[in-house]
């Protein structure tokens, strides 16, 4: 069954990512099996990605991103700002990075994956302890 919009799937395809869009109870999520992470910045090369895809997208925003197993900054030993929460998905415990776009910057029925995935990889590429 899929859910994303077809301008979704169509970028998807383009880019090649691997991806499954999965229904767990009220949840609908975006899961990237092989995520590949900033090199050298974490203590694994690749993890689990899952993107919440909320109800009334893509007028309603995208909102944090969440990974599986849980990572830590290899440099610092620890985790990067704001991502101590979890989250439950598929009987998965995902470490919640929260991180969210500026109020206002969301364009509704324009923005979609493509824009959040880029934010994703900037939150990646930035975080700190």
């Amino acid at each position: 069954m899929s859910f994303l919009p077809e301008s979704d799937r169509d970028y998807l395809k383009e880019k090649g990512y691997e991806y499954q869009e999965i229904v767990d109870g009220s949840q609908r999520g975006v899961l990237f099996p092989k995520w590949k992470l900033p090199v050298g910045k974490y203590n694994l090369d690749e993890v689990e990605l899952l993107i919440l895809i909320p109800s009334g997208y893509r007028d309603t925003p995208l909102d944090m991103f969440y990974n599986f197993p849980e990572v830590i900054l290899k440099n610092e030993q620890r985790k990067a700002k704001a991502t101590e929460a979890n989250h439950v998905f598929q009987s998965r415990t995902y470490q919640r990075w929260s991180r969210h776009l500026p109020g206002g910057t969301w364009r509704p029925g324009i923005d979609g994956l493509h824009t959040f995935m880029q934010a994703i990889q900037k939150a990646l590429a930035e975080a700190s302890a």
